[in-house]
């Protein structure tokens, strides 16, 4: 798979998704409250033409603070942990959606265990320097790739934050042509149902079905597609600490296109939801979401599927 690439600045999540934090909880947490594994993990992508040190960042690292979910006492502790070389991510344990055999492969660069620190609480914590080259050289993905993993090792409540690919250890500078992606994506909703999330999982040529998994929606609306040829299929949603699961077909004109996986809510007494989702190809194997979405934002084409009838 060789992706079209082009430079993006890159938070995590971005802009285009308005999705307001990433969630982990900690391992002796309740399923019911978002989280299926207490496990998450993202990879970043670096051009060969980075030469700069890069950093990455997080935001509000620390589990006690105002935007974290407290479940009795804060009791939680969150480990963060960067790895590059090889077989960061093409080892296929790195690409599952369960933190099982050798996902934490390739050489640990960096880590560090968060719990209640108010020097963190709404701040930015920097993993790095590191020379691009530490990566795993990855061309269809664009460059070399970090990888970074948030696990719950301890308590039950919920840890909310955002990462930021940079070059300045101090400061959110945007690498150039940098992307982020995931494999499984656990996230947070906001409260305001005026809001719709998005997610982007690209849809190559070799594509020809979907199947999407969703865990914990909580019955909180609708899920739909929109694709240059799809305006708002609906995907079939989750209850309580459950999964659900609807299979879509991709038509020829969405190849080499992202979709917009749209999440919108319709409850709003709903609050502090957290979801699962992640998406795989016709052969069960896994499609990545991009915080930047390969290709743009997917504006459904009205022309597209639209038979017109002829004069007789």
């Amino acid at each position: 798979m060789f992706l079209p690439f082009i430079s993006f600045s890159q938070p995590t999540p971005t802009v285009e998704e308005n999705i307001p934090y990433l969630v982990t909880f900690g391992k002796e947490g309740s399923t019911k409250w978002g989280d299926d594994d207490f496990c998450q993990t993202f990879f970043f992508s670096v051009p060969e033409t980075q030469k700069e040190p890069i950093f990455i960042r997080v935001y509000d690292p620390d589990t006690g603070g105002e935007i974290d979910e407290q479940k009795g006492d804060f009791n939680t502790k969150t480990s963060f942990s960067v790895y590059g070389g090889k077989g960061c991510m093409s080892n296929k344990d790195a690409r599952t959606t369960q933190p099982t055999g050798s996902y934490k492969s390739g050489n640990l660069l960096s880590s560090k265990t968060f719990g209640i620190n108010n020097t963190y609480d709404k701040n930015w914590y920097s993993f790095g320097p590191f020379n691009p080259t530490e990566g795993e050289l990855m061309h269809e993905y664009g460059g070399y790739i970090f990888k970074i993993i948030a696990e719950g090792i301890s308590g039950d409540d919920g840890n909310l934050y955002k990462y930021y690919l940079s070059t300045g250890s101090d400061k959110n500078n945007p690498v150039e042509g940098g992307n982020s992606f995931t494999y499984e994506y656990t996230f947070r909703l906001y409260d305001d149902f005026k809001n719709v999330s998005h997610i982007y999982p690209y849809i190559d040529d070799k594509v020809i079905s979907l199947k999407q998994s969703n865990f914990d929606w909580d019955n909180d609306g609708a899920i739909r597609i929109i694709s240059v040829a799809k305006n708002g299929e609906l995907c079939k949603v989750s209850g309580d600490a459950n999964w659900a699961s609807s299979e879509h077909v991709v038509t020829k004109e969405e190849k080499g296109t992202s979709y917009d996986i749209q999440f919108i809510k319709s409850n709003s007494l709903q609050k502090n939801n957290n979801v699962v989702l992640y998406v795989t190809n016709q052969y069960g194997e896994l499609l990545p979401f991009f915080n930047t979405p390969i290709g743009g934002v997917p504006k459904y084409k009205y022309s597209i599927g639209v038979k017109t009838k002829k004069n007789k």
